[in-house]
């Protein structure tokens, strides 16, 4: 029997295109790099389900963004699940992996035993884009609506990209004999081809939220609806179960859309803490407000929220009024 750990094709985004219909696609599949974002912290299973939800996301989108470029997903809510953040790092040179990392801040006292989505409130989805340094950093944002995340980000596609799209995605904690019970996850990414190049916003953002059957008519409606249809009949062993590959998926929906497969991208996790990082961080502060953070160990301490590094740092050299080299 297959280790639903050692397939092939995890921790991979697959692009794809849909010739006959003028789609385009990305089918993602998460193990390993989940279980690397999931284990930092000890999450309740609401709120393990919505950084699941969350980081699927960020690897199907983040595969749209050139190289060196890095991608973040951002939740705001007035919710008990009060922000989820993740960020997608494109590789640095062809055929490396590009790096994901993610992490929620929540209220544990105001979670509720309903659904995942109803652990947030009032708030907003956000998709931020880095082009590196010299740039302006592109910002969509979308209410947070249509009972998970999966629809806020269609509704951001749609609102702000004027890019009908559409998500189908499957993620839980998988258990078989002599494996220890972990997360996976997979889903299906499908978007009609731009008629303007991605990321440029057309939408002014006022008025009711879009919808990708606002952005579709005639042939194009009648190819979206064709399609959607098609990917209806996937169901949730297909995308994260150990048998059909992403390429014989496509091939069993769309084989009548002509579906042409890209090379696959492959993710892990990854966080870019360090302490030099946080050095830079702290270089604008004062002696007098280092001292204002320094414990009553005598020492200047900070905590990733990603990964959970823990630094400890010696307060007389850090700050732009710092004493000592971190080597002294």
């Amino acid at each position: 029997m297959t280790s639903v750990q050692n397939i092939a094709w995890d921790d991979t985004v697959l692009p794809f295109q849909l010739d006959a219909s003028d789609m385009r696609g990305r089918v993602a599949r998460l193990d390993g790099a989940l279980g690397g974002i999931l284990k930092q912290h000890a999450y309740p299973p609401q709120v393990e389900a919505l950084v699941a939800e969350m980081a699927l996301l960020t690897a199907l989108i983040g595969q749209t963004v050139k190289l060196r470029w890095k991608l973040s997903l951002q939740v705001q809510s007035k919710g008990a699940v009060r922000m989820i953040a993740t960020d997608y790092y494109a590789p640095q040179t062809e055929g490396e992996p590009a790096r994901i990392r993610a992490y929620a801040s929540f209220d544990a006292a105001k979670l509720s035993d309903g659904p995942a989505f109803d652990q947030v409130g009032e708030g907003y989805f956000a998709i931020l884009i880095d082009q590196g340094q010299g740039t302006q950093p592109y910002q969509g944002i979308t209410p947070l609506a249509g009972g998970s995340l999966s629809a806020c980000a269609e509704s951001y596609f749609a609102q702000s990209e004027q890019l009908p799209t559409r998500f189908s995605l499957s993620f839980g904690k998988s258990s078989e004999p002599d494996v220890a019970e972990h997360w996976r996850a997979g889903g299906i990414m499908l978007q009609h081809m731009p008629k303007a190049s991605p990321f440029a916003a057309t939408g002014d953002g006022g008025g009711a939220v879009l919808t990708a059957s606002d952005l579709v008519d005639g042939d194009t409606e009648e190819n979206w609806n064709r399609v959607n249809a098609l990917l209806e009949t996937v169901d949730d062993l297909e995308l994260i179960g150990p048998s059909v590959t992403p390429a014989d998926l496509l091939v069993r929906l769309f084989h009548e859309e002509a579906p042409r497969v890209y090379d696959a991208q492959p993710v892990q996790f990854g966080c870019t803490c360090s302490e030099d990082r946080v050095r830079q961080s702290l270089s604008i502060y004062s002696a007098k407000d280092i001292e204002k953070m320094t414990t009553d160990d005598g020492r200047v301490t900070a905590d990733c929220q990603f990964c959970s590094a823990h630094y400890d740092l010696d307060p007389k050299t850090v700050g732009f009024e710092a004493e000592q080299t971190p080597d002294a």
